[in-house]
């Protein structure tokens, strides 16, 4: 019995830890140019690592979230990260935008479409910085 609860006991922490494993605070959001909508939302043009499996999702699943590069510091990565989305907040003014990740990158951050950057960057902080400090969660997407 006892070795039964201590299982238990187990799966319930390691469930807690990976939802807590799927937001960060503080994280360096920086932009990117992709401009999807000039390049009818195409994966492949963009040349963006997530192309290899949605480029050919519908056009209407492309183009329903701004488009951002996710570099972590905290979820899952590489092809695992692919098509999910994530709620950001201007830590600044609590403006908030829901995107989609659609490539990878190495800043320890986000590196946002610069679309959704300015959608954010209410006080025009960002562009002032060049970043913005967000926070972010993994939402999902409503396809």
């Amino acid at each position: 019995m006892e070795s039964r609860v201590a299982c238990c006991l187990v799966v319930v922490v390691a469930l807690v830890a990976g939802a807590a494993a799927q937001s960060a605070t503080n994280v360096r959001a920086t932009y990117n140019n992709y401009n999807p909508q000039n390049i009818n939302w195409d994966y492949r043009t963009a040349s963006v690592f997530c192309a290899t499996w949605d480029a050919d999702k519908p056009l209407s699943w492309r183009q329903k979230y701004g488009w951002t590069a996710f570099c972590g510091p905290v979820g899952p990565t590489g092809q695992a990260s692919c098509g999910r989305c994530l709620r950001v907040t201007n830590t600044a003014t609590n403006a908030q935008v829901t995107v989609r990740i659609v490539d990878q990158c190495s800043n320890g951050g986000l590196d946002l479409d610069v679309n959704v950057f300015n959608q954010l960057d209410t006080n025009g902080q960002g562009v002032a910085q060049g970043h913005l400090t967000v926070n972010y969660d993994f939402v999902n997407c409503n396809d």
